[in-house]
C-alpha cells in the first residue's frame, strides 16, 4: 500500500471512531485516536495537552452542552506530509448542541484541522485545530470576490503586498537551535 494510501485509511478511520465516540458522547473512546502527547484546540480556542487532558476536557462537555449532539464529518481531505504524517482537513456538521449557557445552538458547521502521525505503526492525531465557520454564503460571497478579482486581472497578492524575499531554506534550517529562537 502507498504511503499516500495509507495514510487517507488511516485518517478515514480515524475521523469514523472520532465521530462514533463523539456521537456516543464517550470522553474516553474520543481521547484514544489522540497520540500520547496530542494538542487539542477547540473552537474557542481552549486548549489540551496529551491524551489524558483531552478525555478530562471532553467529559464534563459530553455531560452537559453537547450531551444530545450529533457529529457528522462531511467532507475530508487528507495530504500525506511524509510516510507517517498526514494533514487532514474535516468539515463537519453538528445538531442537537447547547451553548456554554445551556441555550439550544443552532445547527452548526466547521473545519477540524488534523495532524495525524505514525509511530510504532499505530496513527493518531497529534495536533487538532477545530474552527467554526462562519454562516452559511460568507465564504461564497468571498469566493465571489475573488473570482471578480482574477477575471479584472488584478495583479498578484504579493505584488500588492510585497514581502521581503525569502532567504535560502538550507541555511535558515541549517542555523535554526532551540536558543536561536528562544527556547
Amino acid at each position: 500500500m502507498s504511503s499516500t494510501s495509507e495514510a487517507a485509511l488511516a485518517a478515514h478511520e480515524i475521523v469514523t471512531a472520532m465521530v462514533h465516540a463523539w456521537n456516543a458522547h464517550d470522553a474516553h473512546a474520543f481521547a484514544a485516536i489522540f497520540a500520547r502527547d496530542a494538542d487539542f484546540t477547540n473552537v474557542f480556542g481552549m486548549g489540551a495537552e496529551g491524551r489524558e487532558e483531552v478525555e478530562r476536557f471532553h467529559r464534563p462537555i459530553f455531560e452537559t452542552m453537547f450531551k444530545d449532539s450529533c457529529l457528522a464529518a462531511i467532507r475530508m481531505r487528507t495530504r500525506p506530509v511524509r510516510s507517517d504524517v498526514a494533514a487532514v482537513d474535516v468539515h463537519w456538521e453538528m445538531s442537537g448542541a447547547c451553548d456554554p449557557a445551556g441555550n439550544q445552538w443552532p445547527n452548526r458547521h466547521g473545519l477540524m484541522s488534523l495532524l495525524i502521525t505514525r509511530e510504532q505503526g499505530c496513527w493518531a492525531i497529534a495536533v487538532m485545530h477545530n474552527m467554526e465557520l462562519p454562516p452559511d454564503g460568507m465564504a461564497d460571497g468571498q469566493a465571489r470576490l475573488q473570482e471578480r478579482h482574477v477575471r479584472s486581472g488584478a495583479e498578484e497578492v504579493d505584488e500588492i503586498y510585497p514581502l521581503a524575499p525569502a532567504p535560502s531554506l538550507t541555511p535558515f534550517c541549517s542555523a535554526m537551535t532551540s536558543e536561536s529562537i528562544g527556547m
